[in-house]
């Protein structure tokens, strides 16, 4: 089965939930939990999770009462009792959503007879819940749309950003830390997965170079899950970038983001006193964050970022922190995307821009947009707008 089949079947059986008063994104949840015990199994892994609570003993338990009991023994103690900090974070104030131990049995079932490896033994298995992560996101019900950028246009940011080994790079709203996976990917197609790199290298890559934030549980919960999928052990905080702990955020090489948009709520302004420009807009203090958090003694450190049209054009506070963006940065490339491909609802207008450019010009970067024209069409209709000068 295909990396596409499998993620379609497991995203099929929300159906045998429905019943249960399962709602989408209560599914995806209920599914990484009990995924993650499975794929422990398969990747090898499985010394983390308590032995009460592997792969292999709750597949073993007959008795749907006992197995149903079991299985809300483990969501309410394992982070205790796990030495794993990614295990313990994935499972923080777990709960089932579930009612009836039948439908438990019939999802354990289920993904225990999926074949998990393709016939040449090639890993997809986080290709796979990235593939759960978008069917979550473009279910409009689910409300998870504003935590999934679509990948082509994250694929498109990170290959103009061009990622180096040994940087540090940061998501400050990571959603489910899909532009970091897609900055791991990069490199190791570079690197042989790696393997060219020294053991302290790879250590760095797997550890150190891809970091984020995300300010809500479910999100971060997914985004862990998903980093470790991919082979990465990241720290990704669960907290607020526009609250005092943003100021700790620093000194990297690059940021890659889409942050959140809109009004704080009630008008209220971040709670941090380092903004050149105090406003109660999002995207505004996010921008501002973004370019504060790079290093500024290599003259590399660079960013893209996805925001809406109005933080081009917005007077007063927005004009001001655009000042203070050009005054700070090299302002390479505004991109204009095209409506449509976002999966939250209200998504119009949105721009990346890329900043600071360091020897990139305007022929690499129609390359790179046109190796992703087949997954995204609109991407390169929309490929309009580029300020020279700037």
């Amino acid at each position: 089965m295909s990396a596409e089949q499998i993620a379609k079947k497991l995203w099929d059986l929300c159906n045998v939930l429905r019943d249960d008063g399962v709602t989408y994104h209560q599914y995806l949840n209920e599914l990484t939990y009990i995924l993650f015990l499975r794929l422990s199994e398969v990747k090898k892994f499985d010394q983390d999770i308590p032995e009460a609570y592997r792969w292999s003993k709750l597949k073993g338990l007959t008795d749907n009462k006992e197995l149903f009991d079991t299985y809300r023994d483990l969501l309410a103690n394992i982070s205790k009792l796990s030495t794993n900090a990614a295990i313990t974070e994935i499972y923080t104030n777990a709960s089932t959503t579930l009612r009836k131990p039948v439908n438990l049995r019939t999802l354990i079932t289920s993904i225990d007879q999926i074949d998990w490896f393709e016939d040449r033994e090639k890993d997809k298995i986080a290709t796979i819940y990235e593939e759960l992560l978008e069917k979550n996101a473009g279910e409009k019900k689910s409300g998870a749309g504003q935590y999934f950028t679509p990948r082509p246009l994250i694929n498109v940011m990170v290959d103009l950003m061009a990622p180096k080994v040994g940087e540090r790079w940061n998501d400050p709203a990571a959603g489910t830390f899909g532009f970091m996976i897609a900055a791991n990917e990069y490199l190791r197609e570079k690197t042989d997965d790696y393997y060219d790199l020294s053991q302290k290298e790879r250590d760095f890559q797997v550890n150190e170079a891809f970091s984020g934030c995300e300010l809500v549980q479910d999100a971060h919960r997914l985004a862990l899950m998903n980093a470790k999928l991919h082979g990465l052990e990241s720290p990704i905080v669960m907290g607020d970038s526009m609250s005092e702990l943003g100021k700790t955020f620093k000194n990297y090489d690059g940021v890659l983001a889409n942050p959140p948009f809109g009004t704080k709520q009630g008008g209220e302004r971040p709670s941090r006193d380092d903004f050149t420009i105090r406003t109660s807009n999002k995207q505004l203090n996010f921008l501002q964050h973004i370019y504060r958090s790079l290093r500024k003694d290599t003259g590399t450190a660079r960013a893209a970022v996805v925001l809406p049209d109005n933080v081009l054009f917005e007077d007063n506070d927005g004009q001001k922190i655009r000042r203070d963006l050009m005054d700070k940065c090299d302002l390479h490339t505004i991109l204009r995307l095209p409506t449509g491909i976002f999966y939250a609802a209200g998504v119009k207008n949105q721009r990346a821009l890329l900043y600071p450019g360091q020897n990139r010009n305007r022929q690499h970067q129609e390359s790179v947009v046109l190796r992703h024209a087949h997954q995204c069409p609109k991407l390169w209709q929309a490929y309009a707008l580029w300020p020279g000068g700037l």
